[in-house]
């Protein structure tokens, strides 16, 4: 169907990408096509060519950092190696796994494991305090699931048979490299299986996990032993810590902490280890030879639907740029980011948050005090624009010998950054540090820094451009600007001070009455058809606020802008929602994804607000009306 065929009044989205969506693929080794996902494989190809150059010395980087990414992007394409090495370098911590015989074993080397990122009862990691965002805190987790959520493992559910399947089937192969007899193999499988199904009845689901307050559970350390025992946790943090060892640990997951007996105990120590082995075996594989490396990214695949691997060149530029995301990202940004396009888009995010104080200060739900404290957060909010200034010190110790193995060096670099993140427990929250590097294609508000990012990458077009005119801009990077700030007031982010605090600053009424915003959003989605799901207006209200603040918002500045063109400005914001993915990721998404499919963002949005009727003529008798009784805008 091409964009011809479809009225705009009908379907927005298909009348601007219609035309788009019949020719474009979906590359092999990836997903998704679209706006974020050409921006993404754009990035990729620059960056390949750059690499390329590196490792043949025809080009080199003042960024003394970028020498460590490049000696492991070397060692990614040495597949003669690789091959020759196959399974052998990931044997020794397998057989350290087999070699468990009791929960006193465990205990006795778990703090090693933590460092190595291998599978524990429960895991612990430090990150920002939620109560205080100057300090760190150590929090604790139950362990991860084979099924993207645990709404895959109830009764019933096709898909999650279809996926274990793969799974299993994956398993066995790469099971017959190990040393393993196949009574063993077998058992193995059998056992990770029953074990992963235990664990899924006690840790989070995707909708508990979108509840950012809900991770707020400190408990004392004590407590926390007796509920996890016979798995000595303070054992543990005492191996880590020393006599610095906290006495308060937050469990962002009590039920999986509580509860941990349920799945993790002494009669069932062996199918821990069994479902430990196989879990390190196939993350392993990434960093084994490229035929185990594909054969242990089955699974992956099948979830997503992606048809095919990546190129050799292109896993080892994938690997080396998250490995050393920041270098790298620095390496982006001072290359192919433009000063003048850092400015300018500065000047976009200003005036979009003094656009939102005088919309916060005519708000009618809130009580005025609660609108100076809103007003109060706007004028605090740090922008993170491009990337950073100067790359932090972590990034200089991620180092390896030049006779490691892949996979050993991998290990080398991880242990190196889980030290880096535990010694920051008692050190305060470093602000300046970065959530996202400059090389990517994204945006984030984070409520605990209550700041706002926006890499290098993603300040291209359609989303920006100094020649696409404001009104495309404020379609594109303008609205996703104003929809991370939103996200300062969504059901999330309205917890959270303006230090970054988890701290209810709102009046008791104020937060009612933003209920019952929150309740018609969640209403205005949930249940919609979607490729043979439904949508989940709880699972996806914070984004959809979001969404609708940043287009309530920009839509107002359209109003000062001299020759504002508002069709360009609603055809530009379908625009950057342009995707064609495969059905496995549709479905996945849909399941898990706090985000609402990228149709329903484009499409949903624009009918809140009369500027969407009267720039394109939309009539009760079109199919993007809504009556205005049914319209929705919150900030």
């Amino acid at each position: 169907m091409s964009d011809k065929e479809v009225r705009i009044q009908d379907d927005l989205y298909m009348a601007v990408n219609g035309e788009w969506l019949e020719t474009a693929v979906i590359p092999e080794d990836k997903p998704t096509a679209g706006s974020f996902a050409d921006l993404e494989v754009g990035v990729e190809k620059v960056m390949m060519e750059d690499f390329a150059a590196f490792a043949e010395g025809k080009k080199t980087s003042d960024i003394p950092e970028m020498k460590y990414a490049i000696s492991l992007y070397k060692k990614i394409l040495d597949t003669d190696r690789r091959t020759k090495e196959g399974i052998a370098p990931v044997l020794p911590t397998l057989e350290k796994i087999k070699s468990l015989k009791n929960v006193e074993d465990l205990n006795n080397i778990a703090a090693e494991f933590v460092m190595e990122e291998l599978p524990l009862p429960v895991e612990i990691a430090v990150t920002t305090d939620l109560e205080d965002a100057t300090k760190n805190q150590l929090i604790v987790v139950g362990p991860s699931i084979i099924l993207p959520d645990t709404e895959y493992y109830k009764e019933g559910n096709e898909s999650a048979k279809e996926l274990l399947s793969v799974y299993v089937d994956m398993a066995a192969k790469l099971l017959e490299y190990t040393p393993l007899t196949k009574e063993e193999q077998k058992a193995y499988i059998d056992d990770t299986l029953f074990y992963d199904a235990l664990i899924a009845k006690k840790v989070k689901s995707a909708l508990e996990w979108s509840d950012i307050a809900g991770y707020n559970n400190p408990m004392d350390i004590e407590e926390v032993a007796g509920c996890v025992a016979p798995y000595d946790i303070k054992k543990v943090v005492a191996d880590i810590f020393g006599d610095k060892a906290p006495k308060i640990i937050n469990a962002y997951d009590p039920k999986a902490v509580k509860e941990m007996n349920g799945y993790f105990n002494e009669e069932n120590f062996e199918r821990y280890v069994h479902w430990a082995y196989v879990q390190t075996l196939v993350k392993a594989t990434a960093c084994l030879s490229p035929e185990l490396k594909a054969l242990g990214n089955t699974y992956n695949r099948a979830l997503q639907g992606i048809a095919a691997e990546p190129a050799l060149e292109k896993e080892a530029y994938q690997v080396v740029s998250t490995m050393y995301s920041e270098p790298v990202g620095v390496y982006y940004g001072r290359t192919y980011f433009g000063e003048e396009a850092k400015k300018d888009v500065v000047d976009i995010v200003k005036r979009i948050i003094e656009t939102y104080k005088v919309r916060m200060k005519e708000n009618t739900f809130l009580s005025p005090e609660t609108k100076e404290k809103a007003i109060k957060k706007l004028s605090v909010i740090e922008i993170k624009m491009g990337y950073p200034d100067e790359i932090k010190e972590i990034w200089s110790k991620l180092v390896f010998d030049e006779e490691d193995s892949y996979f050993e060096a991998v290990r080398k670099i991880m242990v190196a950054k889980a030290k880096d993140s535990f010694e920051k427990l008692h050190e305060p929250v470093d602000r300046t540090e970065w959530p996202m590097p400059g090389h990517k294609v994204n945006a984030c508000f984070r409520p605990s820094c209550n700041d706002i990012t926006f890499p290098a990458a993603i300040l291209q077009k359609p989303f920006y451009s100094l020649d696409q005119g404001m009104s495309a801009n404020l379609g594109g990077i303008g609205a996703i600007i104003a929809h991370e700030i939103s996200h300062s007031f969504d059901t999330n982010g309205s917890h959270f001070d303006e230090f970054g605090n988890l701290n209810d600053w709102w009046k008791e009424e104020d937060f009612a009455a933003f209920k019952e915003q929150a309740k018609a959003m969640t209403e205005q989605f949930d249940g919609i058809p979607f490729h043979g799901g439904k949508v989940s207006g709880e699972l996806t209200v914070s984004e959809n606020i979001a969404d609708n603040g940043g287009v309530g918002v920009t839509l107002a500045i359209m109003h000062t802008i001299e020759n504002a063109d508002f069709r360009e400005y609603f055809k530009n914001w379908a625009r950057v929602w342009r995707r064609k993915a495969s059905e496995e990721y549709i479905k996945l998404r849909l399941a898990s994804d706090v985000h609402s499919p990228a149709e329903l963002r484009a499409n949903m949005q624009p009918r809140n607000f009369p500027e969407w009727y009267e720039a394109f003529g939309v009539t009760e008798k079109d199919e993007m009306y809504i009556a205005p009784e049914k319209r929705i805008s919150i900030w």
